[in-house]
């Protein structure tokens, strides 16, 4: 990894190969299937890797917290997440059969004993979760309507079990609707170009309450 994974993240030699590796991994595979934009690739430390690991700036997961990654592609943000919370069990789920291979043997090659794969789609997961993150899958309400009783009831971390998503540009119209969430501007933590335009959106479990 570069400087740019050490200047904003304090993470010991062991995390940092694996994060180099998944690199590697990614861009090795992603000759074969297209799992990130190919001319996004040459940039997959900071649009990928760095904004994946944004979202532990604003949450702090706790030891055997559940985390679904839905829609994860290419392991995004769910396998670098699981590097750096290694004693966090991180659920990734993919509707396409051959990204799900990939993120498969990624997993297997990075030793990861604290991560699962699912090839399905989010409402025929019978599973409970503390949060389930997402990056660039689709829009919010669509979302809401699959992930129906997909979050436990008991909520063990500062804020409450919900939704946190990887969003860019303006997302006021996707949730214009959504009274009940909070928004973080990555530029703040992570201060690259590339960020510029890049949020956090966090939105509690809409399903206890009308307004989201």
């Amino acid at each position: 990894m570069t400087n740019k994974i050490d200047s904003y993240f304090q993470l010991d030699s062991k995390k940092k190969k694996q994060l180099e590796k998944f690199k590697n991994l990614i861009t090795i595979w992603n000759k074969k299937i297209n799992l990130v934009s190919r001319k996004d690739i040459e940039n997959f430390e900071v649009n990928h890797i760095l904004h994946s690991l944004s979202i532990s700036k604003y949450f702090n997961f706790k030891d055997n917290s559940d985390i679904m990654d839905l829609g994860t592609g290419g392991g995004l943000p769910g396998i670098p997440l699981s590097i750096i919370f290694p004693n966090v069990n991180f659920h990734l789920i993919d509707s396409v059969k051959k990204k799900i291979d990939v993120v498969n043997s990624v997993i297997d090659e990075l030793n990861l004993k604290n991560v699962k794969t699912s090839w399905s789609n989010a409402k025929d997961i019978n599973f409970k979760y503390d949060f389930i993150i997402s990056r660039a899958v689709a829009l919010y309400p669509k979302i809401k309507k699959n992930c129906f009783n997909n979050f436990k009831q008991e909520n063990n971390h500062k804020l409450k079990n919900g939704f946190i998503f990887l969003k860019g540009g303006d997302i006021e119209h996707e949730f214009s609707e959504t009274k009940n969430y909070m928004s973080y501007d990555i530029i703040e933590k992570i201060n690259l170009d590339y960020f510029q335009t890049k949020k956090i959106i966090y939105v509690p479990n809409p399903y206890n309450h009308k307004d989201s």
